[in-house]
């Protein structure tokens, strides 16, 4: 059995790219409930709890694609440095 690691498109950015929409569709979500509640924290719970898992989430995949692929990971992390947000983490 063979296993691509994608380093063009979107993965060619960061390595786990797609949680960005993720975050940001639960970020657009809770934006209309603002305003609703005298509390203006609790609309925007979900968004913090879904990028804390999701950010974890991508250090957990980045040891388990460690384990996995080997000398192949690191070479794919050195094409694609950024785990999650490109220019920044």
């Amino acid at each position: 059995r063979m296993s691509l690691l994608l380093a063009s498109g979107w993965w060619g950015l960061s390595r786990h790219f797609h949680y960005i929409p993720e975050i940001l569709a639960s970020l657009f979500w809770t934006v209309p409930s603002v305003g609703i509640t005298e509390n203006q924290v609790i609309p925007y719970f979900y968004v913090v709890y879904l990028t804390i898992l999701l950010f974890d989430r991508a250090w957990r995949d980045d040891e388990r694609c460690r384990s996995k692929y080997g000398r192949y990971w690191e070479q794919y992390c050195d094409i694609v440095p950024k785990k999650v947000i490109p220019g920044v983490i």
